[in-house]
């Protein structure tokens, strides 16, 4: 059985990257987005923020966190086209396993998302980005942004069951873009008005970007690592358990 379901997600993992390749504008929408907004902030405001440090140095981390929840968040609007179109109506005639078809919009954007990430940090680097991790580190921040996408992935498959329509589940998926932008992405949470601190401290992304930027700089990491693996294992059992019910309620009829 377990096979079976491995087996039928590696066809819809295939199914999903082959639409990828047909829809070359949305991944340089995915890989333009970032680094338009990399661009805007280290060049145009990065001169007036104080950060303690180089401001692009401070502030990649928290693009490439957004860089990720776009991308993911492009995966509810997938999935609601499926259910819109009827392909999940051909799909339940087949002989495959239900939950093979979420888990290859998931797979999907895992891959796709990992890839425009990594053009993302390419293209910091050439603008001046240092980090100083060793290769141990670099692979700590490639786990930590996977767990994230893998997560943001399933809460957007999810939201894609819900929607209505595509329009809907891109206006569902508004919420994660905005994560970020009240976070430690872009400025320190001391710099916030103290209202918004608190939030902008406890909410999800910014220990995930602590993270990520304690591994690429080498600063202190206290306890973030763990808080931000709590996060993205808590948001992906969500994530999965509320997508698999949804299916299973559309499909059921």
């Amino acid at each position: 059985m377990t096979s079976t379901i491995a087996i039928d997600s590696a066809v819809m993992l295939r199914r999903n990257l082959k639409h990828v390749l047909r829809s070359p504008d949305s991944m340089i929408t995915a890989i333009a987005l970032p680094v338009m907004l990399m661009l805007l902030f280290v060049y145009v405001f990065g001169g007036a923020i104080n950060t303690g440090s180089e401001y692009i140095d401070y502030v990649v981390p928290g693009i490439i966190l957004l860089c990720a929840g776009f991308g993911a968040s492009t995966t509810a609007v997938s999935v609601s086209s499926d259910m819109k179109d009827g392909v999940i109506d051909r799909f339940r005639t087949l002989a495959i396993s239900p939950s093979s078809v979420l888990t290859g919009h998931v797979l999907a954007s895992v891959v796709r998302n990992v890839l425009t990430t990594a053009i993302v940090v390419v293209v910091a680097l050439i603008m001046g980005f240092r980090p100083t991790s060793d290769p141990l580190r670099w692979l700590g921040v490639a786990a930590v942004i996977v767990a994230f996408v893998f997560a943001m992935s399933y809460l957007s498959t999810a939201l894609g069951l819900l929607a209505k329509n595509p329009e809907a589940a891109s206006g569902f998926t508004f919420a994660i873009m905005f994560l970020p932008y009240v976070s430690t992405a872009f400025v320190p949470a001391e710099t916030m008005p103290s209202w918004l601190q608190g939030f902008a401290r406890h909410q999800p992304v910014t220990p995930i970007i602590e993270t990520v930027r304690g591994l690429l700089l080498g600063t202190p990491l206290g306890n973030s690592a763990a808080i931000a693996l709590a996060w993205c294992l808590g948001i992906a059992a969500a994530g999965f358990v509320w997508s698999n019910w949804l299916y299973r309620r559309k499909t059921a009829s």
